[in-house]
């Protein structure tokens, strides 16, 4: 965002797309406006001490449950070098900690310590509550447009870098293919992805392990019914993330269709953050939406912000929450509910 401020004739713009070029000094004039008002022109970031690009980084790590400097580097789009001094300082100050990869033996993970996960709560509750307080100046139904607009022009930008980049990043997205429908080894790749993430990130065992199974194994004969359908994501024949819709499972005798029950959503470790979920979580949307649902449902735990904020832009709210243990580990348990789209 260079260059300095310039007046911008007025236009219409409601029903007519800009001409070629007539959108770019609004949206120069608008990033310089949202920099400003975020804070990103002061030295510390989100009511912290931090600067931004540690804000980031700490937002980063605790949505994924854990980075290394070089996937933080991409995340991030900032040198080797200004990620090292940032991380020196962050697990100086009781912020991270460092531990080994599981995928590569010379790389170090870094996760958040319990003061760092303080430190991340207080700054999704200031980022909540600003964001909040800036939508409550807009008609609700403006909310969506401003999702959309932020999200398409966000994505562009990565896809610019990428392109630069050599295009590493956006081939490696598109190369990846969802399918929709059963396929051989689903059940046991959905029950490893659940079992390895939960296991190491939250402390699940073998009774979390077997209700995945066994909530698979039911659900998939009946795959050849309307209303429910699974998705896996491939990267040639190899598994990397699963979706499933259930349509019967909630709606008991209603009407069909009824309530959709989305279940069974995991992506791969190393995978998670590069747009991969979001995709799948689009087809499972536009699939409920087709099918007419009357609502979608979701039960996760307290904890999980990166998935959480992805529901979120998908519609979903927060329903309930409560202590539970379905799970097998007492975990404060939430129920997310998406209305039904026309």
């Amino acid at each position: 965002m260079s260059g300095a401020a310039m007046p911008v004739p007025a236009r219409s713009t409601s029903n007519a797309a800009f001409a070629a070029g007539d959108a770019v000094l609004p949206i120069r004039d608008a990033s310089r406006r949202i920099v400003r008002e975020l804070g990103f022109m002061k030295a510390t970031l989100a009511g912290t001490e931090l600067p931004a690009s540690a804000v980031h980084a700490l937002i980063e790590i605790g949505g994924r449950d854990g980075l290394t400097a070089t996937e933080l580097c991409e995340r991030l789009n900032l040198e080797k070098s200004s990620v090292s001094r940032m991380l020196r300082k962050l697990v100086g100050a009781g912020e991270l900690a460092e531990g080994s990869s599981e995928t590569d033996g010379r790389a170090k993970r870094l996760t958040l310590t319990a003061q760092g996960r303080r430190t991340l709560t207080a700054i999704d509750a200031f980022a909540h509550d600003q964001v909040g307080s800036a939508l409550a100046c807009l008609p609700a139904a403006d909310h969506a447009v401003v999702v959309e607009g932020l999200r398409l022009y966000a994505g562009a930008l990565q896809a610019r870098r990428a392109a630069e980049d050599g295009g590493q990043a956006a081939s490696a997205l598109t190369a990846l293919r969802i399918e929709l429908g059963h396929r051989p080894g689903l059940i046991g790749r959905a029950v490893e992805m659940h079992a390895r993430f939960y296991a190491r990130a939250h402390g699940f065992g073998a009774a979390f392990e077997s209700k995945v199974a066994a909530g698979l194994a039911e659900f998939v004969p009946r795959l050849d019914r309307p209303g429910n359908a699974v998705w896996t994501a491939l990267d040639g024949d190899r598994i990397v993330g699963t979706l499933a819709i259930d349509g019967e499972d909630l709606s008991g005798d209603a009407p069909a269709p009824g309530i959709a029950h989305l279940r069974w959503f995991i992506v791969e470790d190393g995978r998670r953050g590069g747009g991969l979920g979001r995709r799948l979580l689009d087809e499972a949307m536009a699939f409920v939406d087709r099918s007419g649902f009357g609502e979608t449902r979701l039960w996760t735990f307290r904890g999980l912000d990166a998935a959480r904020r992805l529901y979120e832009a998908a519609g979903f709210a927060l329903a309930d929450e409560r202590p539970g243990s379905q799970w097998g580990t007492e975990v404060i348990e939430q129920c997310f509910v998406r209305p039904r789209r026309c």
